[in-house]
């Protein structure tokens, strides 16, 4: 009887801490997940750094501002030097330097070059036995510089640099929906756990009380001693499932709560209501998923970087060229006021030729492989969306069959609730035996277990097709995340 009050007290307390809990559904503790769980930030950080990436890209196609300065150079140093006459003569060279210059670049993505305006101001002073002040400047001076004529990687840059932006946002978005998946896994191991914990509270108390009764039938000579010792048997059985129960909700509460960065475990979760039974037709969500998913801009985007490859591997191997133009004015002098008068000019055109004559195949080799690689990467690609819409095809199937397996458990659980309730008022009765009554409990706990991991397998799977096809089919919309995510 001790025993039994300390059980009995341990099951009141329990409810008394449930009562005190806070209550949380499945699309509050995906709402947290989404907000504070450890994937959450490690997904914002991976995709904040995709951003930056992006931003970094579209900046280097606007113009650049540089300021560079020497400030100052100072030498005392013997060097040496190849005078007019073509000798070498060491020199004692005592100067100090004192330079800026200022330029402005543009990157030119239509030709894959590079143009700038430089502007440049120095003064030397030599120290010695007669001390001497040079300046120089550069007004101005306008270059261009392409080092191929035949491959323009800004070009390709413009192709590929946004997809894999447009990647990392749809990236984003599809984890996103895995932790709403990670989240209801977690959230169903607790609430099965909380389940299981409340219906062995009460097989335990039904167990005692049937127990109480066989003990009167067998003082009453009704009962053999077997089945009574069966009754005490299955009274045990029921407490230690208690216990085992008990454990698996401590666990289960301390993974959720850690998952959701709660500060307390104590937290009772609410059975989702059942969705609307929509209908998804696979070939909207193909549709869907192929205008929503990263795959597809993965696609393009791999098929672009083996393209790149191949025109890089065409471009440098065959024939190389690279042009460097300059066209600018400069002056120097001694006399600081004589700096802006009479400007030399500056001239300078340079195009440079590299023809690959005999280089063992080596150039050959490069393209081939380029050419291979790509050929390999538009195989692979095709397998791929073969693979995904056949992905899309079989889940859509898959949803159907679990829908109806929700619906048929839930009705199978009521089926087994009622017959069990039958069976116990005909023990109660003495027209059924103790193993009628513990094949009809085994058959309810059986229905329950097999009604909450329906449920559990039912709202899986809505997330799985939403991750799928970044398609909410209850809402009928597009799923999407604010810009915030990436600012």
């Amino acid at each position: 009887m001790k025993k039994i009050m300390t059980f009995i007290f341990i099951g009141l307390f329990s409810i008394i801490t449930f009562s005190q809990t806070k209550k949380i559904t499945l699309e509050d503790a995906i709402t947290i997940a989404q907000k504070q769980s450890p994937e959450y930030k490690t997904n914002l950080n991976r995709n904040q750094a995709s951003y930056w990436r992006f931003k970094n890209y579209k900046a280097r196609f606007l113009p650049q501002l540089r300021l560079d300065a020497t400030l100052p150079e100072f030498s005392n140093s013997t060097r040496r030097q190849t005078n007019d006459a073509g000798q070498d003569v060491f020199v004692n060279q005592n100067q100090l330097l004192l330079a800026a210059g200022l330029s402005l670049s543009q990157n030119v993505a239509f030709t894959g070059g590079t143009f700038s305006i430089y502007s440049n101001l120095e003064k030397v002073d030599l120290y010695g036995n007669n001390n001497i002040t040079n300046y120089s400047v550069v007004p101005f001076s306008i270059r261009y510089r392409q080092n191929s004529l035949f491959y323009n990687s800004f070009k390709w840059d413009k192709k590929i640099e946004p997809l894999i932006y447009e990647e990392s946002k749809r990236d984003f978005i599809e984890n996103m929906e895995q932790i709403s998946i990670t989240t209801c896994r977690q959230y169903f191991g607790l609430l099965k756990a909380q389940i299981q914990l409340k219906f062995s509270h009460k097989n335990v108390s039904n167990k005692d009380t049937l127990y109480q009764i066989s003990k009167g039938r067998f003082r009453n000579g009704k009962i053999a001693e077997n089945e009574l010792l069966q009754m005490e048997l299955s009274l045990l059985n029921s407490k230690n499932q208690v216990t085992t129960n008990t454990i698996e909700l401590k666990r289960t509460s301390q993974e959720i709560a850690r998952y959701l960065e709660l500060e307390s475990e104590n937290i009772e979760l609410l059975v989702p209501e059942e969705l609307a039974l929509f209908n998804v037709d696979v070939e909207k969500a193909i549709e869907e998923a192929q205008s929503n998913r990263k795959a597809v801009i993965e696609f393009r985007r791999k098929r672009l970087q083996a393209e790149n490859e191949l025109a890089r591997a065409k471009g440098n191997n065959k024939l190389e060229m690279s042009l460097v133009a300059n066209l600018g004015i400069s002056q120097n002098d001694t006399d600081f006021n004589n700096l802006f008068n009479n400007y030399n000019k500056q001239q300078y055109v340079s195009l440079n030729l590299g023809i690959p004559i005999f280089d063992w195949g080596v150039s050959k080799s490069e393209r081939k492989m380029a050419e291979a690689n790509l050929d390999l990467t538009n195989n692979n690609i095709d397998q791929d969306k073969q693979a995904f819409e056949q992905e899309i095809y079989l889940h859509v199937l898959n949803w159907s069959s679990k829908r109806d397996f929700l619906t048929t458990s839930q009705k199978a659980k009521e089926i087994a609730d009622k017959s069990y309730e039958i069976t116990q008022k005909r023990y109660f009765l003495g027209k059924v035996t103790n193993t009628d009554l513990n094949i009809s409990q085994d058959k309810k706990d059986q229905a329950m277990v097999q009604y909450l991991n329906s449920l559990e397998n039912f709202w899986i799977d809505y997330y799985v097709l939403r991750q799928l096809t970044l398609y909410d089919f209850i809402t009928n919309k597009k799923i999407e995340v604010e810009d915030i995510f990436y600012k």
